[in-house]
C-alpha cells in the first residue's frame, strides 16, 4: 500500500468581492443577506473560470464573525447550496474574527498541499449592521475575575490606544496623515481601474427606492485631508488618539477566492495570480492586538528562511492606522514606503471582518501582475483577541518579460 505524501504547491486563481458598504440602516446592504453576498461571490468566481467544472471543488470555507442569523448554518455549505453548486461539493465555516477569510484560504491551502484537495473555495462575509462586532456573545466572567485579560482587550478601540500608550513615537499627527494616505491611495488606483476588476456588481433594494446596482465601495472619502481628521472626536479616550478618521469603519461585505494545487491548475487551465509560500499565526497580549502582525510575520519569515528585506510589496490590513504604524516601525519601513498598501487600505476601503483577509490578497495579486520586479508579497493582519496572521506569497510573473528572464518553479523554503 503505497501512500503518496509529498507536500504539493498551491496557488491563487482568482479572487473577488462584494463593493463593501457602510454598516446601519442608511448602508447599501441595510436589507440585503449576508449569505447572499457571499453567493454573490461564488457564482461570480464560477462566472469568471468557466473551464473550472463545478464538481471539480473539493470544500468551500466560508468565516463569518458573528456565527448567527444570515451567517450563520454552517454558512460555507448553505452558500455552496444556494450557489448552485453540485449537491456533492461540501463546505463549512470558520470563526477567527478579522483573520476569518484568510484563515479559510491557509486551512484549504494545507488541505491542497497535503493532497487531500484539488480546487477550493475560501473566503468570508461580516454583515455588521445585522450582527455588531460581539452581538450576542457571552463572554465568561473568568476574563475579568481572573484577570486573564485587561477589560480593554474586548474593545479594540481601546486596544488601539494601548498601542499608542506603548509606542509614544506614533503620534495622532502620524496615524492622521497615515490615514489621509490610504484614502489618497485608494482614489488613485480606483482611478487607474486597479479595484473594479475584482468588484462583484450587488443589486439591493430598498424601501420607497427601488434597485439599486451597486458597483462600487461605499466607505470611501476621497479629499479627506489632515485638517479634517484633526477635528474628529476620539470616542475611546477622552483627548485620544484613536478616530473614526483613522480606523477601519464598521462595514458589510463579503470575498472569495479560488486556491488549486499548481498540477491541477495546469490540468483545468486555471490563471495563476500567486503561489503560496507559507503562512503563520500568532498570539499577542490582548490589549495590545495590534500588534500582532509582528510575530506572525517573523514566524512566518523564519518558516519561509526569508528576511524582510526579501518582501517587496506589503498589504497589511488597516484596522487602526497606529496598528499598521506599529509593524512599519518594528521592521524599519518608513511610513510612505511605496511597498505598503500601495493601492490603500481598509481605512479608506472598509473592513467587514472575516471577509477581508481576501480582500488584501486581490490588491497584492493585482499588484504582482503589474510590477514584475517584485517576487515575495505578504498579506498581514491583526485578530481580535491578541492574535495575527501573515501569508507570504511569491509572484509567479516576477522577472516574466525580461531579458534576464528566471524560472521561480517551487517553493522559496
Amino acid at each position: 500500500m503505497s501512500h503518496n505524501r509529498q507536500i504539493r504547491d498551491v496557488v491563487f486563481v482568482d479572487g473577488v468581492r462584494t463593493p463593501f458598504g457602510r454598516a446601519g440602516e442608511k448602508g447599501i446592504y441595510a436589507n440585503t443577506r449576508a449569505d447572499d453576498l457571499v453567493v454573490k461571490c461564488i457564482r461570480e468566481l464560477m462566472r469568471r473560470n468557466p473551464q473550472l467544472p463545478p464538481e471539480r471543488i473539493d470544500d468551500v470555507a466560508i468565516a463569518a464573525t458573528t456565527q448567527t442569523g444570515d451567517q450563520g448554518l454552517t454558512i460555507g455549505r448553505t452558500a455552496a447550496l444556494l450557489a448552485g453548486l453540485p449537491q456533492s461539493v461540501p463546505g463549512f465555516a470558520i470563526d477567527r474574527m478579522c483573520a476569518g477569510a484568510m484563515t479559510a484560504v491557509t486551512t484549504t491551502a494545507s488541505g491542497i498541499g497535503f493532497g487531500a484537495y484539488d480546487v477550493v473555495i475560501a473566503g468570508g462575509v461580516e454583515h455588521m449592521g445585522h450582527h455588531p462586532m460581539g452581538a450576542g456573545a457571552d463572554p465568561n466572567p473568568r476574563f475579568m475575575s481572573e484577570r486573564i485579560v485587561d477589560p480593554a482587550a474586548l474593545n479594540m478601540g481601546n486596544t488601539a490606544e494601548n498601542l499608542h500608550d506603548r509606542f509614544p513615537a506614533i503620534t495622532k499627527e502620524r496615524t492622521d496623515a497615515y490615514a489621509v494616505a490610504s484614502q489618497n491611495k485608494f482614489a488613485a488606483a480606483l482611478a487607474e481601474g486597479a479595484i473594479a476588476p475584482d468588484l462583484v456588481p450587488v443589486a439591493t433594494m430598498k424601501p420607497g427606492a427601488g434597485w439599486t446596482v451597486n458597483t462600487a465601495d461605499e466607505p470611501p472619502r476621497p479629499g479627506t485631508t489632515v485638517e479634517d481628521l484633526a477635528s474628529l472626536r476620539t470616542p475611546f479616550r477622552a483627548h485620544g488618539r484613536v478616530s473614526a478618521g483613522n480606523a477601519a469603519g464598521l462595514n458589510d461585505g463579503a470575498t472569495a477566492a479560488l486556491l488549486a494545487s499548481a498540477d491541477a491548475a495546469a490540468e483545468l487551465g486555471l490563471p495563476v495570480k500567486m503561489r503560496l509560500v507559507t503562512y503563520a499565526f500568532a498570539g499577542v497580549a490582548p490589549e495590545v492586538m495590534g500588534i500582532g502582525p509582528v510575530p506572525a510575520t517573523e514566524k512566518a519569515l523564519r518558516l519561509a528562511g526569508l528576511s524582510i528585506e526579501d518582501i517587496g510589496l506589503f498589504e497589511i490590513n488597516e484596522a487602526f492606522a497606529v496598528q499598521v504604524l506599529s509593524f512599519l516601525d518594528h521592521f524599519g519601513i518608513a511610513d510612505d514606503d511605496p511597498r505598503v498598501n500601495r493601492y490603500g487600505g481598509a481605512i479608506a476601503v472598509g473592513h467587514p471582518l472575516a471577509s477581508s483577509g481576501v480582500r488584501l490578497m486581490n490588491q497584492l495579486a493585482r499588484q504582482f501582475e503589474e510590477d514584475h520586479s517584485v517576487r515575495y508579497g505578504i498579506t498581514t493582519m491583526c485578530i481580535g483577541l491578541g492574535m495575527g496572521a501573515t501569508v507570504i506569497w511569491e509572484n509567479p510573473h516576477f522577472n516574466t518579460g525580461t531579458d534576464t528572464a528566471t524560472t521561480t518553479e517551487g517553493s522559496a523554503a
